[in-house]
């Protein structure tokens, strides 16, 4: 029922007019919409902006697409729902989605919409860890499966306790010795507007960090491949827009569709996405936007051998295509 009206709710504030299609697109003209559906890792974010900011400047409509952003939440992780068909496309992290793969999940990551992960520790400002390295004999409230615990612990020689995350921010709140998995571009601002004094050690500056991605399974890429690399264009002309253009549409239909989010945590956690470069990456690190690179997704592979999670290395076309990138970054994607 969300979807419908997330499909409706683009509609009303998309209005009837449309941009020229962006320099992803590369103004061809496609005549026929084809319905793609895809899921959202959470409720309505601005995480999430970049898809919606597609749908209301009709970018996905000139690429030849009918998207409907089908939301996420607390319940079927989105690999799930997309291994059961229910979806077309999907969005999560790349280690996730190698790690997928060579358990036999028919999984390809056909994009990346986030150079730099926003995922982090959260803790209280008073707590006496002020480094990665201070945090042993700690305990962490962590999702299942944190392949990055077992990095700390292997970077760093830390003894690491897990206690299972929940997505309440009660706990955190009540106890201030507590360190729990949170986004940098997310959580700190409820600690902040809830009285607290929030701090946060970002996974990527410890050398852990995962592209963001979209992926599909192998049976609907080999079906769609157009439909797919006009979905990843359409993407990311769309984020581009919402970070570098006018982003007041797409921000207006997330607060629409979660009435959980005031304009105060929508502008903190743009803020953060562009201020802290994850969505655009580090042009003095060969980053930008949408480029994945042959050499990064190599050096995930290897970590992950090195850390035990995988058994053996997993050739890089067992799990990503290239190819289906716009031009102007495939040929930086060595």
């Amino acid at each position: 029922m969300k979807g419908v009206l997330i499909a409706s709710a683009v509609l009303v504030l998309a209005g009837c007019s449309r941009p020229a299609p962006g320099t992803f697109l590369h103004g061809t003209a496609v005549p026929v919409r084809e319905k793609v559906r895809f899921k959202n890792d959470w409720f309505p974010i601005a995480e999430q902006g970049g898809f919606y900011q597609a749908a209301v400047k009709g970018f996905y409509k000139d690429a030849g697409l009918d998207v409907e952003l089908v939301p996420g939440g607390p319940g079927p992780s989105p690999s799930q729902v997309l291994i059961a068909g229910q979806v077309d496309l999907t969005m999560g992290r790349s280690d996730d989605v190698i790690v997928w793969c060579q358990q036999g999940l028919p999984f390809v990551i056909v994009g990346v919409y986030m150079e730099r992960d926003p995922q982090a520790l959260l803790l209280h400002d008073g707590d006496p860890a002020k480094s990665f390295a201070d945090l042993n004999h700690r305990t962490i409230m962590v999702p299942p499966g944190a392949y990055w615990m077992e990095y700390l612990r292997m970077r760093y020689n830390l003894d690491l306790k897990e206690i299972p995350l929940n997505y309440g921010m009660a706990e955190f709140m009540a106890d201030q010795t507590l360190i729990k998995e949170c986004f940098v571009t997310h959580e700190p601002y409820y600690v902040r507007q809830h009285g607290g004094h929030p701090r946060t050690l970002l996974l990527s500056e410890a050398g852990y960090n995962p592209y963001r991605v979209i992926y599909t399974t192998q049976s609907y890429l080999r079906h769609h491949t157009e439909t797919v690399r006009r979905f990843v264009a359409a993407s990311l002309h769309g984020w581009d827009d919402f970070i570098n253009g006018d982003s007041t549409e797409a921000k207006a239909l997330i607060e629409k569709l979660n009435d959980t989010i005031s304009q105060g945590f929508m502008d903190f956690s743009f803020n953060a996405m562009r201020d802290q470069h994850f969505i655009l990456g580090r042009a003095e690190a060969g980053e930008r936007l949408g480029l994945m690179t042959r050499a990064r997704m190599q050096e995930q592979v290897d970590m992950l051998v090195r850390l035990k999670i995988l058994k053996e290395p997993i050739p890089l076309d067992r799990f990503v295509r290239f190819d289906l990138l716009p031009v102007e970054l495939q040929a930086n994607a060595k």
